[in-house]
């Protein structure tokens, strides 16, 4: 069956005066319909970038420099941005952007800019674009009659949905979710979680979830990629992911998750992620890495099939290797 998202070799730098960043360097990975995709990974990564990606709405001095993205066989890297923005761009993949509290406009009622991004796209008056507003107020659990309200009016959960409402006003095919809990108490995470639960069951909506919180992605993904310094380290299905973690990094990550009557001690990861303008020769995470080997040092490992459509970018996999 083919993919509807499928990412390959996707590579995003930012050129700055000190040099280039390798923000996203050689992604892969495919999308199911339907299928939600967990993104981890610690601050500076290239979670975001990637996110930002997809949708060819990568800041300057940042740009995609090499790889496809392909949703439903359709190369969108080498479509004009007029097309990309009116066909793609909202209408087939959208974004919940981080810090989305912060993303209404203060002085604009939460229905008319919902209803902006409606008309921005199809030809339909402002009565039907409210109309739908309100029916999708609804379907995020907000009264339709707060159409007309202003953001202040909202708390921080019902802002989230509103801003949820808003990704998808168009129905698109794939949701990007960037942080999507930030700023949130637990109470209004679960509800916000249990909201996407609910929108891939009703809609068949594909998610990608970027977050650094291990927990949230455990609550919702089908499989799970890990982050490393622009590459993805890890990916497979979410229950292999957390309970054979294969790559070190990840078994780092899983360590320090605090778990309730827990007996061992927190474990934590030695170093810094390095500087993405002049990344460490071979793996990237080598400097940080208790088990790192001289080819670690010196060759950029490939993917290893670790089984169950589960990969890890670590030569300790490789038959026959010295451990020394």
């Amino acid at each position: 069956m083919t993919a509807l998202l499928e990412v390959r070799n996707l590579k995003t730098y930012f050129f700055t005066l000190r040099g280039s960043v390798r923000a996203v360097d050689g992604v892969s990975f495919t999308l199911e319909k339907g299928e939600a995709l967990g993104i981890v990974g610690e601050s500076g990564s290239g979670k975001s970038t990637l996110g930002f990606s997809l949708l060819r709405l990568v800041p300057p001095p940042g740009r995609i420099v090499e790889g496809s993205i392909i949703l439903d066989g359709e190369d969108i890297l080498k479509l004009p941005e007029e097309r990309v923005r009116k066909e793609i761009r909202w209408k087939r993949i959208s974004m919940i952007f981080q810090s989305a509290l912060n993303a209404l406009n203060p002085v604009k009622r939460i229905g008319d800019q919902i209803a902006d991004a409606i008309m921005a796209h199809e030809d339909v008056d402002k009565k039907e674009a409210l109309e739908r507003a309100a029916e999708l107020l609804k379907s995020v659990g907000i009264d339709p009659r707060r159409v007309n309200n202003y953001p202040h009016e909202f708390s921080g959960g019902m802002k989230q949905r509103a801003v949820i409402a808003m990704a998808l006003a168009l129905q698109p095919d794939v949701v990007i979710a960037d942080e999507p809990t930030t700023a949130l108490d637990v109470v209004v995470q679960a509800q916000i979680l249990n909201l996407f639960k609910k929108l891939r069951k009703e809609k068949g909506l594909s998610i990608i979830l970027i977050t650094h919180d291990l927990s949230l992605v455990a609550e919702i993904a089908d499989k799970v990629a890990i982050m490393y310094a622009g590459k993805i380290v890890e990916l497979g299905p979410s229950e292999k992911i957390y309970t054979e973690p294969a790559h070190p990094y990840t078994k780092g990550l899983m360590a320090s998750i605090p778990r309730i009557g827990g007996s061992k001690e927190l474990a934590w990861i030695p170093g810094s992620p390095p500087d993405l303008r002049n990344p460490p020769p071979g793996c990237r995470f080598h400097p940080r890495c208790p088990f790192a080997m001289e080819i670690c040092r010196r060759e950029e490992p490939p993917y290893f099939d670790v089984g169950d459509g589960h990969i890890s970018a670590c030569w300790l996999h490789k038959e026959g290797i010295s451990k020394s």
